[in-house]
């Protein structure tokens, strides 16, 4: 449709940038660490609130606790926040999912916690860009979408979830069951500092080691000991080999526990790592190279290995269907002056899990900024009223082209 018919629609974005950066700042204030679930549930109160006139019906949908091997080798569960969804024209042939996140990777007693203006267009703050701020532009494009002449074209569904920041453990199926209803998704973790897109997103997965050896005393005993952390250490060094075998495919070793008083032989030791791979075959070869590891270990005199975890997240491919939507997003880039372009990137998010599901989507839909995961992270805000346009104006062409390529599933 052509985009000068829609411009008024879309030039009342303008005024709500002032609202968008405030409503930002007031979520980034509130700590929503991934396994604060107080926190998170506050963000998702406050975000449903906030979208109250759009009229959706709200379903709250309590998570499964998380559940992670502690240093002792023992599963520990964890609570985690809510997860909420909002949904309308429930009628509709043709359905939108839009997701964002509600968790940081900020903990309670970080020191990061407020937002300050860096300058006048440069705002600091915890989770202002991953991924709050995309949340507040992407209600604002909705809003767009249901005061034009196209409302009731598409229904939709947004999913906020409280553990993206952890793997999605306890919010993948949601995932799954509205993938089901939908044929097109939006996800709005942070675009590029530049302002483009991730495109091919290699898959993610986390395991954790436990070893168990055989506890003596390492002076006068020390024969009899079969110690833990070495055995884990080998499988460790065996897995960190395995980063030269596969192009594209990494092994991260990030943790390892083990042992206690110097006058024993240790008897536990765990340690964790991540792989990411660029293809699903990967992911079948790492799975039997991991197997293979294990198991040698496992022929040691004392000494037991067990290997927990998986790929989380598979890769996703930006082709077919998947491409057509990115050239429709470029395409209403270049109507509003805005350079859109995509790169592979290392990343995962919950794109991954949506594309695997069966829906092509565009993960990083939210707002410009950078420096993510550190407490330099920053947002800028003359980004609001572009990025929120750019997703306006994506639903609106969606939403008045029933028959656009990019809904045939």
């Amino acid at each position: 449709m052509d985009t000068a018919s829609l411009q008024p629609l879309l030039d009342t974005l303008v005024a709500k940038k002032a609202a968008m950066v405030e409503t930002t700042i007031e979520l980034a204030n509130i700590n929503s660490g991934s396994l604060h679930p107080q926190g998170v549930n506050a963000v998702g109160e406050a975000l449903v609130a906030n979208a109250s006139d759009l009229g959706a019906k709200l379903r709250r949908e309590p998570s499964a606790p998380y559940r992670v091997v502690d240093d002792r080798g023992e599963w520990r569960e964890t609570p985690l926040g809510d997860a909420f969804i909002l949904s309308k024209h429930p009628d509709a042939r043709r359905r939108i999912l839009l997701a964002g996140h509600l968790d940081t990777v900020f903990p309670p007693d970080s020191d990061f916690q407020r937002c300050s203006w860096l300058d006048d267009n440069t705002l600091n703050g915890p989770g202002v860009a991953d991924l709050k701020g995309g949340l507040v532009l992407m209600f604002e494009a909705l809003r767009v979408l249901e005061n034009s002449p196209f409302a009731g074209q598409i229904g939709w569904d947004v999913l906020l979830n409280p553990d993206e920041e952890i793997g999605s453990p306890s919010s993948a199926h949601l995932f799954v069951e509205l993938a089901r209803r939908c044929q097109i998704g939006m996800i709005y973790e942070p675009c590029m500092p530049n302002g483009h897109l991730a495109g091919d997103r290699k898959g993610s997965g986390n395991f954790s080691l436990v070893c168990r050896g055989r506890a003596a005393h390492a002076g006068r005993e020390h024969h009899l000991g079969r110690n833990a952390i070495r055995a884990l250490c080998d499988a460790m060094a065996s897995i960190d080999e395995l980063n030269s075998r596969w192009p594209g495919v990494t092994f991260n070793p990030g943790y390892i526990h083990g042992g206690g008083a110097l006058n024993i032989v240790a008897d536990n030791a765990v340690g964790k790592f991540n792989v990411r791979v660029a293809t699903v075959e990967d992911m079948r070869e790492v799975d039997s190279a991991l197997t293979d590891i294990v198991a040698a270990i496992n022929q040691r005199d004392g000494i037991s290995l067990a290997l927990h975890g998986g790929f989380g997240r598979p890769p996703k491919k930006i082709a077919g269907r998947q491409e057509r939507l990115y050239r429709l997003a470029q395409h209403c880039g270049q109507q509003l002056g805005l350079d859109v372009q995509w790169h592979p990137t290392g990343g995962c998010c919950d794109g991954n899990n949506l594309a695997a599901a069966g829906v092509i989507n565009i993960d990083t839909l939210g707002i410009q900024g950078g420096n993510i995961h550190s407490d330099q992270e920053y947002l800028l805000a003359d980004a609001f009223v572009p990025r929120a346009q750019l997703s306006a104006l994506l639903l609106l062409q969606l939403a008045s082209q029933p028959d656009h390529p990019c809904w045939q599933k």
